[in-house]
C-alpha cells in the first residue's frame, strides 16, 4: 500500500457538485512501472461505502428480494424497476448495524445474526463506495412488519420472497440485472444452498 502511495501526488481536487452525494475532478501525477511521472486526471463520485444482504431460508431454499424504481438504470434503456438486496449506506453505523435497519425496513423482517462474506469495490473506475456483503437466515417468527422503505427518502419498495432456483433462472433470463445482487445470489448458489 506506502509502495502505491509513494507512487501517487495529488495535484487539484475540484468540487463539481455537491448536491446529492460529491462528485470530485481530482489532477493528479501518477508514477508508471517504468519509473516516468503522468498527469491525469479523474472524476470521483463519492456517495461514502454501504452494506447489503441476502436473506436466505435454507430449508424452504428461498430468498427474499426487493423491487423498487432505479432512475439511473431507467435512463439507460431499462425499465428502472430493479429486483435487489436489501442495501444502504453507513453514513456513520457500522455496515453490520446499518445493514440491520436497512433490511428491516425495506423487507420487515429484523435479523440478529448477519454474516459478512466479503467486501468489493462495485465500479472501482468512478464510483468510492466499498459495499459490505452480508447473509443472514430468516424465518416467519422474524417478520415485525411490512417492509417497504421510507416514504419520506423516497422509497417504494415491494417485497419478493422467491425460490432460490427462481432467482437464478431471473438472473439468466435477464430479470436480475443488479449487480450485487447477481454476486449474493452467486455465493448462495455456491455457499448456502449446494449447486
Amino acid at each position: 500500500m506506502n509502495e502505491i502511495a509513494e507512487r501517487v501526488r495529488i495535484v487539484d481536487v475540484e468540487v463539481l457538485s455537491d448536491d446529492w452525494y460529491v462528485l470530485k475532478k481530482t489532477t493528479f501525477d501518477f508514477q508508471r512501472a517504468d519509473g516516468s511521472w503522468q498527469r491525469q486526471s479523474r472524476e470521483t463520485y463519492d456517495r461514502g461505502n454501504g452494506a447489503t444482504l441476502l436473506l436466505y431460508e435454507p430449508h424452504r431454499r428461498t430468498v427474499v428480494l426487493t423491487r423498487q424504481f432505479r432512475l439511473p438504470a431507467f435512463v439507460n434503456g431499462h425499465h428502472g424497476m430493479l429486483i435487489e438486496t436489501p442495501a444502504g449506506l453507513l453514513e456513520t453505523a457500522s455496515p453490520e448495524e446499518r445493514i440491520r435497519a436497512e433490511v428491516e425496513e425495506e423487507t420487515g423482517y429484523r435479523v440478529h445474526d448477519v454474516r459478512k462474506v466479503f467486501e468489493a469495490f462495485m465500479s472501482p473506475g468512478s464510483v468510492t463506495e466499498k459495499l459490505h456483503f452480508f447473509v443472514a437466515e430468516y424465518d416467519a417468527v422474524a417478520k415485525v412488519g411490512a417492509g417497504g422503505g421510507l416514504a419520506d427518502e423516497g422509497e417504494d419498495i415491494e417485497v419478493l420472497e422467491l425460490p432460490v432456483d427462481e432467482a437464478l433462472a431471473m438472473i439468466e433470463r435477464g430479470e436480475i440485472v443488479d449487480g450485487k445482487t447477481i454476486m449474493l445470489l452467486q455465493y448462495a448458489q455456491l455457499n448456502l444452498f449446494g449447486t
